[in-house]
C-alpha cells in the first residue's frame, strides 16, 4: 500500500472543507441548496466522487470554486470524497448544516489553513486515512495572544468566551 500526499491550495479568503459520504447523485444537489442557503453572500464549489460510475459530481454558485473543487476531488480519488472550496463565508456557517445531512458520515477538515489530505491506495481504489490542519503548535499563549484571539473571534462577528 502506498500513501500520497494531497496539498489543499491556500489563498486569501479561501476555506476548504472535505469529507465523506454517500449516494452522491442525490446528495451532491442537496450541497448546493445546503451552502447556497448558509450564507447570503457564500461563493462555493462543491465535487463529490460517485463510486459508480467513476464520475466527479459537481456544483456550485462559483466557476473557479468548482473547478477547484472537482480537481481536488479527482486528486483525492477515494469514493463518495467531497470537497468544498468556499469564500464569502467560513466553515462554521455551514459545518453543523453538513455533519447532520444524512448522508454525510465524516468531515475530515473544515479550515483555510495549509492542508494535506493523506490518501492510501489499495487494489480496490484510493481511501482517506488522514489529514493535516495547519502547522504544529510550538508554544501555549500567552495572555497578549489570548486577548489578541478574543479581538479577532469578536471582529468577526461571534461572542468571546470568558
Amino acid at each position: 500500500m502506498e500513501i500520497e500526499t494531497i496539498n489543499l491550495p491556500t489563498k486569501e479568503g479561501l476555506e476548504c472543507v472535505v469529507g465523506q459520504g454517500n449516494f452522491t447523485v442525490k446528495t451532491i444537489d442537496e450541497f448546493y441548496t445546503l451552502l447556497y442557503s448558509a450564507s447570503k453572500d457564500i461563493k462555493f464549489g462543491v465535487a463529490m466522487n460517485e463510486a459508480k460510475p467513476k464520475l466527479v459530481r459537481v456544483e456550485g454558485n462559483d466557476e473557479e470554486l468548482k473547478k477547484m473543487a472537482a480537481e481536488y476531488c479527482l486528486k483525492i480519488g477515494a469514493g463518495h470524497v467531497f470537497v468544498i472550496f468556499l469564500r464569502e463565508a467560513y466553515p462554521i456557517h455551514v459545518l453543523n448544516h453538513l455533519k447532520h445531512h444524512p448522508c454525510v458520515a465524516n468531515i475530515y477538515l473544515a479550515t483555510s489553513n495549509p492542508a494535506q489530505v493523506l490518501v492510501a491506495e489499495t487494489d480496490l481504489g484510493h481511501s482517506v486515512v488522514g489529514v493535516v490542519d495547519g502547522l504544529s503548535a510550538k508554544a501555549i499563549e500567552s495572555k497578549e495572544e489570548r486577548e489578541q484571539r478574543k479581538q479577532l473571534v469578536e471582529k468577526l462577528g461571534f461572542v468571546p468566551t470568558e
